[in-house]
């Protein structure tokens, strides 16, 4: 199942313990080397630590009423794991970057993405078109296994140009159909003799 990025952000970390609203979903923080999510960046007056971070392994569940973890024990801060602060120095984030089809033809900007709800890796981006060319299609959506390259400035697509094709010309062998042969003479005559 695919969702929206966008139901994932403003959304409340609750306590299996408690029940209380611990925190909730800030930022998303995306590996731009696999293209998945690692953390989510956390915003809360219960915070000890800014930022604080809830990793995807310490999520019991996601539903209608948000993200529910055991406790606060949970979080994380910036310096506690290695891979996190790795991925947090990127400063990556999608929205807003520059999408280029590896012509050099520019797309547009992703506006939004949609992720696949098992492993939460990014599966589509939605790219707002230019404004020259957005009067013929506002926006293009632009599957993963598309994208060939991802930094901060930009991301590189394959070519949706069609390539010429070369034609190679190949032999057929003609078979007679015993079943159907043409017959040039009319109807079949019989002759009788005559005694």
């Amino acid at each position: 199942m695919l969702i929206s990025y966008d139901q994932l952000l403003s959304k409340p970390v609750m306590s299996l313990q408690t029940g209380v609203e611990l925190a909730h979903t800030k930022a998303i923080l995306i590996d731009p080397r696999t293209l998945t999510i690692v953390a989510y960046e956390l915003d809360g007056k219960l915070l000890d630590e800014h930022p604080s971070f809830l990793r995807l392994e310490d999520v019991r569940e996601y539903g209608s009423v948000g993200f529910i973890i055991d406790s606060s024990d949970e979080f994380v801060g910036l310096n506690d794991i290695i891979k996190l602060k790795e991925v947090y120095d990127f400063h990556f984030s999608l929205l807003g970057i520059e999408v280029i089809e590896q012509t050099g033809a520019k797309l547009g900007k992703v506006q939004g993405y949609t992720l696949d709800a098992g492993s939460y890796s990014v599966q589509q981006l939605v790219v707002k078109r230019p404004l020259l060319k957005s009067f013929s299609e506002t926006e293009l959506i632009i599957h993963r296994s598309q994208i060939v390259e991802v930094n901060n400035e930009r991301i590189l697509v394959r070519s949706t140009a069609h390539k010429q094709e070369t034609v190679v010309e190949t032999k057929v062998a003609h078979y007679a159909n015993p079943f159907r042969q043409s017959q040039t003479a009319g109807p079949e005559t019989i002759e009788v003799e005559d005694r």
